[in-house]
């Protein structure tokens, strides 16, 4: 799962103190919570606990997620010096990484959580977490990409709504602002999601939405980057997809490699009982010409096109710059033949 970088904004802000050291819970304590969670919802000048839960990141990516959250109206606390470590390809060591996510949950005066970047790293920590605390201070937690891993398990053993958006140094144009701002700041529901007009223009085909399986079909969201859903079947942080509406986005992965993991967890049931599945843009994962390969589309019907539910690839997902927010563990209704997709709650109270 390769990633992208980002351009660079510079913009000024207050570190957070560090507090006391909060502790974990084993997840062989824990076991999946029926009960959904919502967090409070956001609002301006509420204040957002910065974190690199995964991969570190430079100063020019801080400095970029510093300006697109401020923004939005958000003040900004964080620990200046935690969010810039390295270790190799990790952002901080695992205790430390962990440590900073159960403390910005503890802390009464975080009123939201959000990851600057993905990368790798978050799965080596789940089980460093204190899902007591963290289902005990219930807070928005945004982001994509690996940070995929960290939302799962927070649901499973909490049953908080998270929140699949934009990193902090992700692009925030006028669309991925328009969405991330109603799903975590906004209670009216039903409200309808439609396709990135932006997206749907574009030249690489990659971009564009079509209809694998047509129908309409209903369901809790659940999912996110396919590499870090696959790599968590059989973990105790593995979820069960029966009557859930499944989203899946990817980057940097050819189609074959996409094509293991789908049979990966067609293998394993995953999706036996689901009601529908609903694909992102799947940037930069199409094969070249000059390889022998089956297309991107050719393997999605290849995979998925067999299955009695609704199918669509390219909704607004992913590593790209046009990008919606998927509320895990929301009621929602996909409909294919206007490609939208309706939250029929609201992720937040």
């Amino acid at each position: 799962m390769n990633r992208r970088t980002f351009s660079k904004r510079i913009a000024a802000v207050t570190p957070l103190i560090g507090f006391p050291f909060i502790g974990f819970t084993k997840h062989s304590s824990m076991t999946f919570s029926k009960r959904i969670i919502k967090p409070k919802r956001l609002k301006p000048g509420d204040t957002i606990g910065l974190i690199t839960p995964a991969s570190p990141i430079t100063e020019e990516q801080l400095d970029k997620a510093i300006q697109n959250i401020e923004d939005l109206g958000f003040k900004l606390a964080y620990n200046r010096r935690r969010l810039l470590a390295r270790n190799g390809y990790l952002a901080g060591k695992d205790i430390v990484r962990a440590d900073e996510i159960n403390r910005m949950f503890d802390n009464k005066d975080i009123d939201g959580i959000w990851c600057i970047r993905g990368g790798y790293g978050v799965t080596r920590m789940l089980d460093m977490l204190n899902y007591k605390v963290i289902r005990q201070n219930p807070k928005p937690l945004i982001g994509y990409s690996d940070v995929t891993a960290l939302h799962q398990a927070i649901f499973k053993k909490t049953g908080l709504v998270c929140f699949h958006g934009p990193v902090g140094a992700s692009e925030f144009t006028s669309y991925t602002q328009k969405y991330v701002r109603q799903v975590i700041s906004e209670t009216n529901a039903p409200f309808k999601i439609e396709a990135s007009p932006q997206n749907e223009a574009m030249e690489n085909r990659v971009y564009n939405s079509y209809v694998i399986n047509d129908g309409i079909a209903e369901g809790r969201l659940i999912g996110g980057n396919l590499t870090l859903v696959s790599s968590l079947v059989g973990t105790p942080y593995d979820i069960s997809y029966k009557d859930k509406l499944v989203f899946l986005e990817d980057v940097g992965e050819k189609p074959y490699r996409i094509d293991r993991m789908l049979t990966q967890m067609l293998s394993a049931g995953k999706f036996d009982k689901v009601k529908g599945i609903i694909l992102g843009v799947f940037y930069n994962c199409e094969a070249s010409e000059s390889e022998n390969s089956l297309t991107l589309a050719e393997m999605f019907e290849d995979r998925l096109g067999a299955l009695n539910i609704p199918v669509i690839y390219g909704m607004s997902f992913g590593h790209i710059s046009n990008q919606f927010t998927l509320p895990l563990g929301i009621n929602a209704r996909l409909n294919t033949t206007d490609k939208t997709l309706t939250l029929l709650e609201a992720a937040v109270i």
